[in-house]
């Protein structure tokens, strides 16, 4: 068997052994910029403190994310942290109904029924083309005065045995504020589920014809083509964006804080009224997303590496 021509072997020798990264240089322009962001920095901060007549009061802070309990003997999150907690809450659980909202509403897009692509397109072109508030309100008042008297969740709430409040506690909201809760669940999943739609027909969409094709060839159903064929491929491509959304879930959170749902931007508005730490207070709040979308980022990073395997 005769050996590889010169151009393949160099491209084989690329791919084992892929050319070493430039290392990074800071450049006199680069100095610059940064001297002139730590400038403008330094001009906010003195405008806030001097022109406003702003007095900091950083020492006073930490006591609103963390309080030592006398009964307990520890310390114990306080009012900014368990409105952290509480958004993390939302994101995790909103993501996930959001993801089969979404998946359902997207397989609706690509369906060969006309009906079904006319709903799930109505469903995403609301979402879409209407306000993020007004869905809000729309969306949360429905549930939570229609929806929910339906599913008897207020008498179940109530009714739990002593145990479970610890799990509900922990996974979801205390039973008192269970209702609410479950209603800005609700309406935040359905306001991510039509990004997510798009994103689930445009993986699906990504796939070659020839898939199709080849697949009815062998006598598969549209259901088994859609099984065992398409929606594998089509993984790859959905789980980078899916990915993201769940940081855009994370921010979207914070609208819910409208309509009294104790997240991090409710937690963190309620104090700043009662003790007129502005400054400091929103920039804690900016502090905590930017720690969590930003630890999501690297893992959504990672997961696109993941996804595309080693070079070969």
């Amino acid at each position: 068997m005769r050996g590889a021509s010169g151009p393949h072997r160099l491209r084989e020798a690329n791919c084992h052994h892929p050319l070493p990264s430039k290392p990074l240089r800071i450049t006199a322009l680069d100095l610059m910029l940064g001297a002139l962001l730590l400038a403008l920095g330094a001009a906010v901060f003195w405008r806030v403190s001097e022109g406003l007549h702003y007095q900091w009061q950083w020492a006073r802070l930490p006591q609103y994310l963390l309080r030592f309990d006398p009964q307990e003997k520890r310390w114990v999150a306080n009012i900014l942290l368990h409105g952290f907690a509480n958004t993390i809450r939302l994101s995790i659980w909103g993501t996930a109904l959001a993801a089969v909202i979404g998946s359902i509403a997207g397989l609706g897009r690509v369906a060969r029924r006309p009906l079904a692509r006319w709903v799930a397109g109505a469903y995403v072109a609301l979402v879409r083309n209407t306000p993020p508030l007004v869905l809000i309100f729309i969306f949360y008042f429905f549930l939570s005065d229609q929806f929910m008297p339906l599913l008897r969740v207020p008498e179940l709430a109530t009714a739990v045995p002593p145990p479970a409040h610890t799990l509900l506690r922990a996974l979801l909201a205390p039973p008192s504020k269970l209702p609410a809760f479950l209603s800005a669940l609700f309406t935040l999943a359905l306001f991510e589920g039509a990004y997510i739609a798009e994103i689930v027909r445009a993986g699906i969409q990504s796939i070659d014809r020839g898939q199709w094709e080849a697949s009815a060839a062998l006598g598969f159903s549209r259901f088994r083509q859609l099984r065992h064929v398409v929606l594998p491929q089509a993984v790859r491509f959905i789980l980078p964006p899916l990915a993201g959304q769940f940081i855009s879930t994370i921010k979207d959170s914070a609208i819910v804080s409208v309509i009294s749902i104790q997240e991090l931007t409710f937690q963190g508005l309620e104090l700043m009224a009662a003790t007129y730490m502005t400054f400091e207070i929103w920039i804690t709040i900016t502090l905590l997303y930017l720690a969590l979308t930003f630890a999501c980022s690297l893992g959504v990073t990672r997961l696109e590496k993941g996804l595309k395997g080693p070079r070969r």
